[in-house]
């Protein structure tokens, strides 16, 4: 196992310890392989950048944002960061995490499993495939 780099580990730190409610209430499902025995992390780094939450088997990145999110520029060059990288996305807003869980987890799912359009925007969601989307897994 390689060595922890201090630097990265301090700062997915701190972001955990700053999550907001939509973030804690989806990490309570998430966690210790609740979702149908995938496993997830919390402020993975990918790059510069760190992920909500990521499951690295099937290399998805799940992110609830609140309305400041809205069109930004920092999200969008990050986004296209993490896609060439051959990570897709998953964005919800936090509100639509703490009011319909259960669609939200089914919709988690859903990509898992590669049963998601590969562009999906919409006033709920916004989901961009990376290469590889749908592919089995090695």
């Amino acid at each position: 196992m390689r060595g922890p780099e201090i630097e990265t580990t301090g700062r997915a730190r701190r972001l955990r310890q700053s999550d907001n409610d939509a973030e804690n209430a989806l990490w309570l499902e998430l966690r210790d392989r609740r979702l149908n025995g995938h496993k997830f992390v919390r402020q993975f780094p990918i790059g510069s950048y760190f992920a909500d939450f990521a499951c690295r088997e099937r290399q998805l990145v799940v992110e609830v944002d609140g309305s400041q999110h809205a069109d930004n520029k920092y999200d969008q060059t990050r986004d296209h960061f993490m896609i060439s990288n051959d990570w897709s996305i998953l964005r919800f807003w936090n509100v639509d995490v703490l009011k319909d869980r259960d669609e939200v987890l089914e919709t988690i799912l859903a990509a898992i499993e590669g049963r998601l359009e590969r562009l999906i925007e919409t006033h709920e969601l916004r989901f961009v495939a990376a290469r590889g989307y749908g592919e089995p897994c090695p």
